[in-house]
């Protein structure tokens, strides 16, 4: 069947179901993934000029690829199966992309051997196995997705440490500590190769986690993104949190807060920013009206570039019903918070979710008046 995307037209093989996130070939749940890639492939080609190679290294249908060449990039798509490269060239091909180059071998061979501006790794589950050769040879920009969400954000735990390197906690904030546990082995991994990353764009969205990673090829930058690990301890009575910058972990024995032991110790995780706002406004200013997720992409891109750099985020309903009162509109929420002199921005992982530099205590104190 024939699917139009980006205003490229593919040819996937069977019928494809909407929502089927083990889809081989095509997966029109990862579309909003897809048309944010080109946005920010242009906000980056817009800034820096030079950039003209990119990977697709996991290419399956050639979807991504086929984008970023009908973008002008100079294309190489690569796949271990063979099935996938024979339909990426079809649909390379189809789209009048001949020039295009096509590999049928492991992908960590490819990258470890030719230099690339822009490598996207689109694995199915984690990245980590493909780290260290997109960043060993990468010049400028690696593009990442995750979808082993459960591993990230401690609900698999075993899993998660595995693939991380990681202590990852399931927590109220879980889609933001699956963000935080990835740019963590990321920049870790990075570091290896005496390479700083910096992350432009990072998102959590549905089944996966997003993230654009800009390189910077010194060992003191590598040292700068290590700078930006530690660790987060969390109450699990009260939802009390706080981070502490480091590669050693010091918890908490009780919380500062309830009193409570029930504490867990989450990391290294990534405590710096997860985004670039100015190039998030960028992103925005790319994406057309002909992109099918366009109002999508703009107001989550609209969202990132408000939501404060705290590393977790709450729930305000879950706050709610913790503390057995109603919730409220979530902008006069967000108003008592700012009126009692603390920041706050809405999150972009729920629509109740929020940022804030309150404690959990102050939180309720600026806001259970108008909840009662």
């Amino acid at each position: 069947m024939r699917v139009t995307e980006g205003g490229v037209e593919l040819e996937v093989p069977g019928e494809q179901t909407e929502g089927v996130e083990e889809s081989v070939f095509y997966n029109p749940r990862q579309e909003l993934n897809r048309d944010l890639t080109i946005a920010t492939l242009r906000a980056y080609r817009d800034r820096e000029d030079r950039a003209e190679y990119y990977l697709d290294a996991m290419a399956a249908s050639g979807i991504r690829g086929v984008r970023a060449a009908a973008d002008g990039w100079d294309v190489t798509c690569c796949d271990v199966e063979e099935e996938a490269v024979e339909l990426a060239r079809e649909n390379l091909e189809r789209n009048g992309f001949d020039e295009a180059t096509v590999e049928h071998r492991n992908v960590n061979a490819l990258m470890h051997e030719e230099v690339f501006d822009v490598i996207d790794l689109d694995p199915y589950g984690t990245p980590m196995p493909f780290a260290d050769a997109a960043f060993a040879n990468c010049r400028d920009l690696v593009c990442v997705t995750a979808t082993d969400t459960a591993p990230l954000c401690g609900a698999h735990f075993n899993s998660g440490v595995r693939s991380y390197s990681a202590v990852p906690r399931n927590t109220d904030y879980h889609p933001e500590m699956g963000v935080r546990i990835l740019l963590s082995a990321l920049a870790r991994s990075a570091a290896r190769f005496d390479v700083g990353v910096t992350p432009l764009l990072t998102h959590a969205t549905s089944h996966y986690v997003r993230t654009y990673l800009e390189l910077e090829h010194r060992a003191t930058a590598a040292d700068a993104a290590v700078d930006e690990l530690g660790y987060v301890y969390h109450c699990e009575d009260c939802t009390y949190r706080e981070t502490e910058p480091g590669m050693i972990a010091d918890p908490l024995e009780r919380c500062p807060h309830c009193d409570g032991e029930r504490l867990l110790t989450a990391g290294p995780v990534w405590l710096g920013p997860v985004r670039d706002r100015e190039f998030v406004a960028s992103v925005r200013e790319e994406i057309p009206d002909s992109f099918g997720t366009a109002e999508k992409a703009r107001d989550l891109c609209g969202t990132l570039e408000d939501e404060l750099d705290e590393p977790t985020h709450y729930d305000q309903h879950k706050l709610c019903r913790n503390w057995g009162l109603p919730a409220n509109a979530m902008d006069e929420f967000l108003a008592d918070l700012r009126d009692a002199g603390y920041e706050a921005s809405r999150a972009h992982y729920g629509g109740t979710t929020f940022k804030t530099d309150a404690s959990v205590g102050e939180i309720r104190e600026a806001t259970e008046d108008r909840l009662v």
